[in-house]
């Protein structure tokens, strides 16, 4: 009887709650509002208000007339880039670097943070963290500072290597041979940022029940079946959403680290992607029109990656809307 009471009292709760007008929920929980304010504040200044710009795409665009003293020029700008003889090359390049990233640099934090969540002794774990970690915190014209180091021709340390196990003859220039490109981009976006996103997944096998593993042992179940049977479905939802994420953002190849690394004309058929290829036409060459079209159409593309992918995880169980 009394559970019923406490039933009904909550719903008619929930049900008075609902009656009441927006305004007055709005006052409510005014605190909780005061708190967003700034956020929201941020993302509308630097998110929304710059999205006016996306006119110019439309437009040949003049930067003495502006937005309302420049002429319309409805599709042209798409058109140009699509009949461009660099749209193949800069779209498969985008496209092969973003699946590499996306192949490479996403289950590698889940593999590293299994076997971390393995690892027994602490103070050898907190080692390997905070060293995995921190390039995350450096810039890329650092990270690229030690890249062409470590490749450099003049006592660059992996040819010195190669060298003394007789594998090559004579330095090689790796940062201006094509072929070996995408190995130095992907492996160091890789490095970069494989010890961040493993603290997301060491956090969501945090809280993993444990009582799963001690009646899994008692039954017999070796380590790795109890990480394919417990570990990995358990954080399965985190694993969904960041590869939601990630599908969303395929067309972001990268731009610090390819502009960087990739400068060489030589390597300009293998490193040029939509970021890099919009900088050097639209800021460089002064198209900005056409820059803000490439941008544009590469932005609409990813909406539609990113709710494609949503709709597909939302009928495993588990989305971002």
């Amino acid at each position: 009887m009394r559970r019923e009471t406490i039933a009904t009292a909550a719903a008619r709760a929930a049900v008075s709650h609902k009656e009441k007008p927006l305004w007055k929920r709005f006052i409510m929980q005014w605190q909780v509002h005061v708190m967003i304010f700034p956020a929201l504040i941020f993302i509308l200044i630097f998110n929304y208000f710059p999205m006016y710009g996306v006119l110019m795409a439309f437009q040949d665009y003049n930067l003495f007339g502006g937005f309302f003293g420049s002429k319309w020029a409805g599709m042209k700008h798409f058109e140009a880039f699509f009949n461009s003889p660099d749209f193949f090359r800069v779209m498969r390049n985008t496209i092969v670097i973003s699946l590499l990233k996306l192949c490479i640099g996403f289950p590698a934090p889940i593999l590293l943070a299994l076997m971390l969540n393995e690892v027994r002794n602490m103070v050898f774990k907190r080692i390997i963290q905070t060293i995995s970690y921190l390039p995350h915190f450096l810039s890329w014209v650092i990270v690229s500072g030690f890249v062409i180091s470590l490749l450099s021709v003049d006592n660059g340390s992996l040819n010195m290597l190669l060298g003394k196990l007789g594998l090559i003859d004579k330095p090689l220039n790796f940062l201006s041979l094509p072929e070996y490109f995408w190995a130095i981009i992907v492996t160091t976006n890789v490095w970069k940022e494989v010890g961040f996103a493993t603290i997301v997944y060491l956090a969501a096998i945090a809280g993993v029940d444990q009582s799963m593993y001690e009646a899994a042992s008692i039954d017999g179940a070796s380590k790795l079946k109890q990480i394919f049977l417990i570990t990995l479905p358990s954080i399965m939802p985190v694993i969904i959403i960041f590869l939601i994420l990630n599908i969303g953002s395929l067309l972001n190849a990268g731009f610090d680290d390819l502009l960087l690394l990739g400068n060489s004309a030589m390597l300009r058929d293998v490193a040029d992607v939509i970021d890099t290829y919009a900088y050097r036409v639209g800021i460089i060459n002064n198209r900005f029109s056409y820059a803000a079209a490439v941008g544009l159409f590469k932005a609409v593309i990813s909406v539609g990656l990113l709710t494609l992918a949503n709709f597909l995880a939302r009928r495993a169980g588990t989305s971002l809307w």
